[in-house]
């Protein structure tokens, strides 16, 4: 079962777990009240595992690879964890399945407090389109994960701010409703 909780302030290595003390845990409601939705699969035989073949029917999602995410593997490894830490947003929903390995992706919750949802093995998770995010790998600094979109790959970041695409403003919308 995924693992998630509120950040502390420490600037500290990345890929450290930084929970409060105490620990605020924060539990898989409360993630889909902030439209994050969360999934246990079977990442052994994700290549002929029918609850993934009927998720990406139900969900569209047509196109998919397989990204490592490893100093050997992931060339300008450096760079690229540079750049999937620094928060930001998509225009479409981020879908990603654990194959192996562990990592981090941290979303805003709606009073911009960090939230920490630990990734391992055989977890999917969907990050709405307009939710501020980012990502590190642990301190395994290993993962080898599948990416999910529906239809053509769209790889577009952008930084905060970045309040005004249709996509934030949607999501700001959906978070009022939830509110309510």
């Amino acid at each position: 079962m995924v693992e998630a909780w509120y950040m502390d302030e420490s600037q500290e290595d990345q890929r450290a777990p930084h929970r409060l003390r105490p620990n605020r845990a924060v539990s898989l409601e409360q993630l889909r009240r902030l439209g994050v939705t969360y999934r246990k699969l079977d990442a052994d035989n994700y290549e002929t595992d029918p609850c993934l073949k009927e998720i990406r029917q139900a969900e569209n999602y047509s196109w998919m690879d397989i990204i490592t995410i490893h100093k050997d593997k992931l060339p300008n490894y450096e760079e690229k964890i540079k750049t999937f830490y620094e928060e930001h947003l998509h225009l479409d929903d981020e879908i990603r399945y654990i194959l192996d390995g562990s990592g981090y992706f941290d979303v805003r919750d709606k009073d911009d407090k960090w939230i920490r949802i630990s990734m391992e093995k055989g977890d999917m998770i969907t990050l709405p389109a307009g939710i501020y995010h980012r990502f590190t790998l642990d301190e395994n600094n290993y993962m080898k994960a599948m990416r999910l979109f529906v239809g053509e790959p769209v790889w577009t970041a952008y930084n905060r701010p970045a309040d005004d695409f249709p996509a934030r403003k949607q999501y700001m919308k959906f978070l009022a409703e939830e509110a309510q």
